[in-house]
């Protein structure tokens, strides 16, 4: 009889292939990604699909970016992926391939995305699209929110930066595909929690910068006093 792999299954996994310690300011992130990606995949209606791939990696990219050491940061990548039997390549190669695609025909990549039609060869993403505008138990995901939302950065970087216009496009896209509003509040959220993980990356700069200053002034020696004339 087949049983399901526990999250402490695929954390073993995790933890034997990297056994250092994890950098404490990013201990819950990596925590809480890896049980995303555990309870998603042992669930029997989950598809992988190369938007999906595209979100996992841009989503730890992204929120593993001041992670230190800097050295450290791919092989965690590879631990997590192998914890969840993903591989490292494929993800990038896959989620590769549809940013690449956005990057070359950002107007059809859009005009896909909000109204599934497009005038050039889109392949793989076309199929993948109305396959899943047309599915009803398509399994969404927020990491496949993620994915979806950076093709709509690399298309329409500007749009993006304004929140109305932002607002407008995902509920656009989260129609014309059949996902709902969800794929909106998740962006939304996502959009929050790197700006609250930036701003934690600031102030930790910070004080390293301020403990840095006051290790130099302790450590500098006296002014010699000036002669007396």
């Amino acid at each position: 009889m087949n049983t399901v792999r526990t999250v402490a299954d695929t954390k073993q996994v995790f933890y034997h292939t990297f056994p250092k310690p994890i950098n404490s300011a990013y201990r819950r992130i990596l925590d809480e990604l890896m049980v995303e990606l555990h309870l998603l995949m042992v669930n029997q209606t989950f598809v992988y699909d190369r938007v999906f791939a595209l979100g996992v990696i841009t989503a730890f990219d992204r929120f593993m970016a001041g992670y230190h050491p800097v050295d450290d940061r791919q092989p965690i990548f590879a631990a997590l992926c192998l914890s969840l039997d993903l591989s490292v390549e494929k993800l990038r190669q896959d989620g590769g391939e549809i940013s690449e695609l956005a990057q070359r025909s950002p107007t059809e990549v859009i005009s896909l995305l909000t109204t599934l039609e497009s005038t050039t060869n889109l392949a793989p993403l076309t199929a993948q699209i109305r396959e899943i505008a047309s599915k009803e138990n398509f399994k969404y995901s927020r990491l496949f929110g993620i994915g979806l939302f950076t093709l709509l950065e690399i298309c329409q970087p500007e749009e993006i930066k304004d929140n109305t216009k932002r607002q407008e496009l995902l509920t656009l896209v989260g129609n014309t595909t059949k996902i709902g509003d969800r794929f909106a509040k998740d962006i939304d959220l996502y959009l929050s929690n790197l700006d609250k993980v930036e701003q934690g990356r600031q102030m930790m700069a910070d004080m390293a910068e301020a403990e840095r200053k006051k290790r130099e002034k302790v450590s500098k020696p006296p002014e010699a006093p000036a002669p007396v004339s």
